[in-house]
């Protein structure tokens, strides 16, 4: 193969490469405490994520689930359409918008979380290895959700049958430097797997 060929051969290798790798807003992908092998996809046509995880709870003092991640810091907010595909067995199944202080099972955290049966709510983990604590949402089977951090400050949002989306609770969860903020799947079920589809994705963060 001559030289020319042999570059060309190269760069046509390194871009399909690249156009297969599922990146998107999130670069990481990990599988957090003791689940099942997950996955995460990214769909550049629709700019959508298809996020598998597996895992008993995202609950108590901590976490067993699949994340899609990005590492930022300061403010942001995170907005996302969200549906189950399909739906999971487990009504406790949940799909949420995240913030984490770190990958550790037991980490700080605060999230939105959609369950399968359609309730929604905040969560959130105050200090590593503290019990998880949650405030539920009045709206039911929303699948437009907002999280936003300000400063040490979490805002779940959900959206209202008028199309506005309603901030329906906050809490304090000190966190430092980096986060890791993305999108997570918990089926629930130590030996199952759930997916869901996140659409509309959305990462803002204001500008100094």
């Amino acid at each position: 193969m001559k030289p020319i060929q042999v570059v060309l051969f190269l760069a046509l290798f390194v871009s399909a490469a690249a156009a297969q790798t599922p990146r998107g807003l999130f670069p990481g992908s990990d599988d957090i405490g003791h689940t099942k092998p997950g996955a995460s996809a990214y769909d550049a046509a629709t700019k959508s994520y298809r996020v598998t995880g597996g895992g008993a709870d995202m609950w108590f003092a901590a976490d067993d689930f699949h994340l899609t991640w990005v590492k930022l810091s300061g403010d942001v907010t995170l907005t996302a359409d969200v549906a189950f595909t399909p739906q999971p067995a487990q009504p406790l199944a949940k799909a949420v918008l995240i913030v984490r202080q770190s990958l550790d099972p037991k980490s700080a955290y605060a999230d939105v979380a959609i369950h399968a049966d359609g309730h929604i709510t905040l969560q959130w983990r105050e200090k590593s290895g503290d019990p998880t604590k949650d405030l539920t949402a009045p709206e039911h089977k929303s699948t437009t959700l907002r999280l936003e951090r300000k400063g040490d400050v979490f805002t779940a949002y959900a959206r209202k049958p008028d199309g506005s989306l309603d901030p329906f609770a906050s809490y304090t969860v000190p966190m430092t430097g980096d986060v890791y903020v993305g999108l997570g799947v918990c089926p629930h079920d130590a030996n199952g797997l759930a997916t869901a589809a996140f659409s509309n994705v959305k990462i803002d963060q204001p500008k100094h």
